[in-house]
């Protein structure tokens, strides 16, 4: 389990510290996804500093593992509320953000097993 845990919150932790930083580089894919959903761009650098609390919290949670429970739990939040605005706006373009809740779930879900059972 403890392998498990390792490998999944390193993995969780790298993929949204790398949305992070398409976000914070103003990168054209999250600025034509805050288009698509109406929202400004001036957000964009907001939801990177989210991503990039949540990549480091995972890492965090290694040592303190409250921490990590919190982290994994905004990014499964996270990830939630972008499902409803991707719907909101009838896109249904939902492959990258499957990709991401699902590494979300899966950090917060062994991070509850191997810290919390």
């Amino acid at each position: 389990m403890f392998t498990a845990y390792i490998a999944i919150t390193i993995f969780a932790s790298v993929l949204n510290g790398s949305a992070a930083v398409i976000y914070l580089i103003g990168h054209e894919f999250p600025k034509a996804q805050l288009d698509m959903k109406g929202l400004p761009r001036a957000w964009g650098p907001v939801f990177g500093m989210m991503l990039a609390a949540g990549a480091l919290g995972l890492l965090g949670g290694l040592a303190l593992p409250m921490l990590g429970t919190l982290a994994a739990s905004g990014l499964v939040l996270y990830y939630t509320i972008a499902l409803l605005a991707h719907l909101r706006v009838g896109s249904r373009a939902l492959v990258n953000w499957g990709g991401f809740f699902a590494t979300a779930v899966a950090a917060l879900a062994v991070n509850l097993l191997y810290h919390w059972t």
